[in-house]
């Protein structure tokens, strides 16, 4: 395999519309006559609806029509595959609303302030219901039920060696609970969905989506239409963090009233809409239990994983994903494993940045430390005691993951020494025995994950005039697909890249498509069009052997990009050139199809594990309990790099959302699920002047499953900087006796396990 198109810096070939404000959004579609929809949302977490009255908004300036329940009459959403039970979620609520911000009816008129003006005069009358809050709550005895037909809050359970004595042969076990709380996804833009009727019956729709080909599908089916006449076409989409691959239940109702009134709707949900009307992600309670010898060799882990889904389970898979990731990158010769989904009367919970796999991660990293402080061992030297050696690949874990590669201690030694880690803990030792207000702390992850899902379709074409243009299933949202995948093209054909074009996120251009999310776009979708770029130019090679009249053995690829005759330079033919002859079958060796283009698509034989080590360190004012994040250390390893200018992008959005949980972040409700953090003055997204040094390395250890040899990165630094910077805040207080605190580790919560460690709480 050509390694030159490898580790090659190219700049992002989309960048230039975006920093010159030519990006183009859903919002920014301009469709004449279009109607605005704003939605009627539940001020109540949990109520019967009496009563809507709309008699008075449906008369309001501009207002086209005002649509319940009964007026659309569309199929409820079924919840996830492993759910069995009446937990089905209505496309707008009929009779029961069970979170604050669930759509119960829209408006639809000529400007957006009219609409939002008749949606506040829509009156609705509520019967106030039970609410419960919390996973825990939600299996208390006596619970509110969200579905009194299932009979419980439960929607989902699974164990794996539950029954067994995992911990049977320690010497130690620490025992804990750690929460993953629950967060927004907050991208930079919002829901957006324009749908417009065609004059033939047909609808386009502009959706801000991970997954233009999974709304075209749901659309099809709600609507009663066949797929070829839905057109979905997901424009520059603003962010999307594993949010956007839900098929939202506006998305149906902008649909159906684009339909009935034979008019475009589009709708564009506000921030304030968002933070409680976009899925939540994370929202796991953890209690595990760490088992050891007393020299640190792990001998079993147990944990019970109890995770909320909201108000409609919609993504249950989750948990067991956490599961599958238990062992992390340690020998754990036993794991047992429970997990449980319950309903809850708050937003629904859905994948978010690593979806299940920073949640495993988190749980064994901080058992790792409390581990290893029950020891009397240094963190780094407990990982190091228990990694999965480097010979033992591909290795097979207790819960079942064929990890495919990896070089675990190498990353962890180059954590270390990038962080400059024993000058730090030296550093610890004197701030201590001085007894500095400010403490230093320093904490360690290291971890694994799952990437590299589905097929996806890839093809190559080149034209006339010695373009080429490439078709992708996937679909970015702001990770530069456009450049990885043209440079792949590019660096395969000798084609410029700024000749090669890339079509994505239109379901009417590309044949089929999976989208974007579990880090998959390279691996997967890049090494699609990675094999159709080799056969465009095997199949060049033979049209250009053809021509030439010589061995297609003697053919090759010259430094200007023409295919020709090895060290005959004059005797070699362009791009353009060849696609001629090749469009004409007189010009063409028998039994060769014309064109010069070739698809397909691409499956891997099995999922890729990337990894990685992080070294995070912190200040923390040990008299008000503030935390400043100090250095971040980020060594990931995704196999061979394309283009590290794309990497090093992943890895810094990854570090800012990871830090970000550890610290800042945390979606609240009160008692009666109202939320608290439903606007970004409560809801705390970090700036850049809240955020350390990062320091990004990286080790290559390719995997054999793909061409490309690459693995993800988009999720990568999320899952393994989170844990560290929890770490690294305990740390900092260890001294004082504080074994464990929550995130946000916001200064409130740090300043009380402070007190708490000194018996003065309050």
């Amino acid at each position: 395999m050509s390694t030159s198109i490898f580790g090659s810096v190219v700049l992002r070939t989309e960048d230039p519309r975006f920093l010159r404000g030519r990006g183009r959004y859903t919002d920014n579609v301009d469709v004449e006559g279009a109607l605005h929809a704003s939605f009627v949302r539940s001020m109540m977490a949990h109520a019967r609806v009496v009563r809507v009255e709309v008699s008075a908004s449906a008369h309001m300036p501009g207002v086209a029509a005002v649509l319940g329940a009964a007026d659309l009459d569309l199929a409820p959403q079924p919840p996830s595959g492993s759910v069995s039970g009446p937990f089905e979620r209505p496309v707008l609520a009929r009779d029961t609303v069970r979170f604050v911000g669930e759509a119960i009816a829209v408006v639809l008129a000529e400007s957006l302030g009219q609409a939002q003006d008749a949606a506040e005069n829509v009156q609705v009358e509520y019967e106030p219901m039970p609410v419960v809050v919390g996973s825990e709550a939600a299996l208390a005895s006596g619970a509110p039920l969200l579905f009194p037909e299932a009979g419980s809050n439960l929607a989902d359970a699974f164990d794996t060696e539950w029954a067994t004595d995992v911990l049977a042969e320690a010497d130690v076990v620490v025992r804990a609970r750690i929460e993953n709380q629950r967060v927004a996804p907050v991208p930079m833009e919002a829901n957006a969905i324009l749908v417009v009727p065609e004059d033939d019956g047909r609808l386009t729709v502009w959706v801000s989506t991970q997954v233009p080909f999974d709304i075209r599908n749901d659309l099809a089916e709600w609507l009663g239409l066949a797929k070829d006449r839905v057109r979905v076409i997901a424009p520059d989409v603003g962010g999307g963090f594993g949010a956007k691959l839900a098929v939202y239940p506006e998305y149906l109702v902008c649909a159906a009233a684009a339909v009935r009134t034979a008019r475009p709707v589009r709708w564009m949900e506000s921030r304030s809409e968002s933070m409680v009307n976009m899925t939540h992600g994370r929202a796991q309670v953890h209690d595990v239990e760490l088992g050891a010898t007393r020299d640190g060799t792990i001998v079993g882990l147990r944990v019970d994983i109890l995770a909320d889904m909201g108000a409609y389970p919609t993504a249950t898979y989750l948990p067991p994903t956490t599961q599958m990731m238990l062992s992390g990158v340690y020998r754990i010769p036993r794991i047992a494993c429970r997990g449980r989904s319950v309903v809850t009367n708050t937003t629904p919970v859905a994948p978010y940045r690593g979806a299940g796999r920073p949640e495993a991660t988190a749980v064994l990293e901080r058992s790792m430390d409390l581990l290893a402080a029950e020891l009397g061992l240094d963190p780094a030297e407990l990982r190091r005691r228990n990694l999965i050696p480097p010979d033992a690949f591909p290795y097979e874990t207790a819960v079942g993951a064929r990890y495919d590669v990896g070089d675990y201690e190498r990353s962890l030694d180059e954590a270390l020494r990038a962080s400059g880690y024993e000058g730090l803990r030296k550093e610890q030792a004197e701030r201590r025995a001085r007894g500095d207000r400010i403490q230093l702390g320093i904490g360690l992850s290291t971890y694994v994950e799952i990437t590299g899902f589905a097929r996806e379709f890839g093809s190559v074409e080149v034209h006339p005039d010695g373009s080429a243009t490439v078709l992708t299933g996937i679909s970015p949202h702001g990770q530069g697909h456009e450049t990885s995948l043209g440079q792949i093209a590019s660096g395969v054909l000798g084609i410029p890249m700024d000749r090669v074009r890339v079509v994505h996120s239109d379901t009417d251009l590309v044949p089929s498509g999976e989208g974007t999310y579990g880090s998959r776009s390279l691996q997967i979708g890049g090494s699609a069009v990675w094999n159709a770029s080799q056969a465009v130019m095997e199949k060049a090679k033979r049209v250009a052997a053809y021509l030439l009249e010589v061995a297609e053995a003697d053919i090759v690829r010259h430094e200007d990009g023409r295919i020709g005759v090895a060290g005959i330079p004059d005797r070699a033919i362009t791009w353009g050139e060849l696609s001629v002859a090749a469009g004409e079958s007189h010009r063409l060796p028998e039994g060769l199809e014309p064109g010069l283009s070739a698809s397909g698509k691409f499956k891997q034989r099995g999922s890729t594990f990337p990894f990685g080590a992080h070294v995070a360190v912190v200040e923390v004012d040990v008299e008000t309990g503030g935390v400043r994040p100090v250095l971040h250390v980020a060594v990931d390893d995704c196999g061979r790099i394309l283009n590290p200018l794309l990497v090093e992008g992943q890895v810094h959005g990854g570090l800012a959302q990871g830090i970000a949980q550890a610290l800042y972040e945390f979606v609240e409700f009160d008692e009666l699920g109202t939320p608290l953090t439903s606007n970004l003055t409560a809801y705390l997204v970090p700036s850049a002047t809240e955020l350390p040094v990062f320091l990004s390395s990286h080790t290559e250890t390719p995997t054999p499953l793909n061409p490309l040899g690459a693995k993800g990165i988009g999720e990568a630094a999320t899952i393994g900087s989170t844990p560290a910077v929890q770490n690294a805040v305990v740390d900092a207080l260890s001294h004082l006796g504080v074994r464990h605190i929550d995130m946000p580790c916001s200064p409130e919560r740090v300043w009380r396990a402070i007190r708490g460690a000194f018996g003065r709480v309050g």
